[in-house]
């Protein structure tokens, strides 16, 4: 249970080991969490069959993850963390953009996850009617921070151990949760749910995507810098989607199942997504329902945590990674202190927070993926000097993401909080914001369009001379 020393530095030769297999447990264990089984209801949330919401979750899982597993061969390549090889795309002082972007998803994952775990457990603690409710979500809130911190701040080697726990025993006892519910799910009903429009299935396709997949993008690299450069490009990818989206299809399409067969549990979700899935579980496995909930979802905050804090120096905090971390942690507990006990709702300021920062994470995901196929190598001294060969700001990569942003945010509509209602000014164009396509978060699609073409075209020529250099 060593700390960690390395911050945002190139990993020295000689702690680069293991093979890419190694990378199917840090990604298994972030996307174990039973809120997956709760994307299952807010996919037929856009109207779509059962069937349609099957083929969007295996869809936008797979394509935001294989933009992961792409961005992860750029840790391979140089062995920094993801958004100090940023530096290569947008300058080493151009990249704070993107890096300040990046840890606000980071942080706000972090709140989420702590804050379904306490919400899970109050659930459950008063369906036991043991204990108070109050004292129930504290507890609940202790466990999830106590072992996300713990875990978020000592570091790689800490991490790696844990996660491969946290996917072992969270996938065995969610197992032990569809044996007990299957009985509730009603193919009768679920077959007779019509079809939904080409827009739903789309939009369900694109929150699927940014809900799951895209916000690891911007962390993947801190996860392979430690292989070594020999490692397989392929078995990377290969293993880093599949670690990451075998479980969460698996969930969202049971969840789906669940929802469509009964009607309460899916208006339930809305204001719990974790704690509603309890109503249909027999009292006796609520205590392990609880530590499911809490395992699962701590091992997506430990690795937002630990990106975080990685992102945090990145852009300039002049601390070593571990204190970094703390400070994450710190607005992590204030953050879901809000959430938990004094917002109204979850699943609204969740849907705005995905949609707003998933449009301009989504075209620097496109940049960051686009220059890791174009661009064979890193000069890794320059990556940390405003002199060097990528300069200090890339006037041309940023002019790319804010393009991007601007389009992006003008295909959206959220009308999730009243502060976000000027998104959407494009929708006009295609039926308002009241029209066919308004909730199909077209946005995030034109976003990563414009980032993987913008880039290509004006980026060619400076990524050869950078590496003639």
């Amino acid at each position: 249970m060593n700390l960690e020393l390395n911050g945002t530095n190139v990993i020295h030769e000689s702690e680069r080991q293991g093979k890419a297999s190694s990378l199917f447990w840090p990604w298994c264990g972030a996307n174990v969490s039973l809120l997956a089984l709760s994307y299952g209801s807010f996919f037929l949330g856009f109207g779509i069959s059962f069937w349609q919401a099957t083929a969007a979750a295996i869809l936008g899982t797979v394509l935001s993850f294989l933009l992961v597993g792409v961005s992860s061969l750029a840790g391979k390549k140089s062995n920094a963390p993801t958004m100090v090889l940023s530096r290569a795309t947008f300058g080493v002082k151009g990249s704070m953009i993107p890096g300040f972007l990046s840890y606000l998803v980071f942080v706000g994952w972090e709140i989420v996850l702590i804050s379904l775990a306490t919400l899970a457990t109050g659930t459950v603690f008063m369906r036991l009617g043991n204990l108070d409710h109050n004292t129930a979500m504290v507890i609940g809130f202790a466990i999830a921070v106590g072992l996300t911190v713990s875990a978020g701040v000592l570091g790689f080697a800490v991490i790696m151990r844990i996660q491969r726990v946290l996917t072992i025993v969270t996938i065995a006892m969610t197992g032990v949760y569809i044996s007990l519910t299957f009985g509730e799910v009603d193919w009768t009903v679920i077959s007779a749910l019509p079809s939904g429009s080409a827009q739903g299935f789309i939009g369900a396709m694109i929150f699927g995507a940014t809900g799951i997949g895209l916000g690891w993008v911007n962390a993947a690299a801190d996860y392979s810098r430690y292989l070594p450069r020999s490692t397989s490009s392929k078995s990377v990818i290969g293993w880093t989607v599949f670690g990451a989206s075998i479980v969460p299809i698996t969930l969202v399409i049971y969840g789906a199942a669940l929802s469509a067969s009964t009607k309460d549990l899916s208006e339930a979700i809305a204001g719990d997504p974790i704690g509603a899935l309890t109503t249909i579980l027999p009292s006796w496995y609520l205590i392990i329902f609880a530590l499911v909930a809490i395992l699962g979802l701590v091992g997506g905050a430990i690795l937002n945590l630990y990106s975080s804090g990685l992102t945090l120096i990145s852009i300039g905090l002049p601390v070593k990674r571990h204190v970094a971390a703390s400070i994450d942690a710190v607005l992590m507990l204030m953050g879901a202190i809000y959430f938990v006990w004094i917002a109204d709702d979850f699943f609204f300021p969740f849907q705005g927070f995905l949609i707003t920062l998933g449009v301009p994470i989504a075209t620097w995901s496109a940049i960051f993926v686009t220059d890791v196929l174009m661009r064979k190598s890193y000069h890794e001294t320059d990556l940390y000097k405003t002199n060097g060969r990528y300069g200090s700001w890339n006037v041309g990569s940023i002019s790319v993401m804010v393009i991007g942003t601007f389009v992006g945010w003008g295909f959206v509509t959220n009308s999730f909080a009243s502060w976000l209602s000027w998104q959407g000014y494009f929708l006009s164009l295609i039926g308002g914001k009241e029209g066919a396509w308004a909730y199909a978060n077209l946005g995030v699609f034109f976003a990563l369009v414009i980032g993987f073409v913008g880039y290509f075209l004006f980026a060619r020529s400076s990524i050869a001379k950078q590496e003639n250099a």
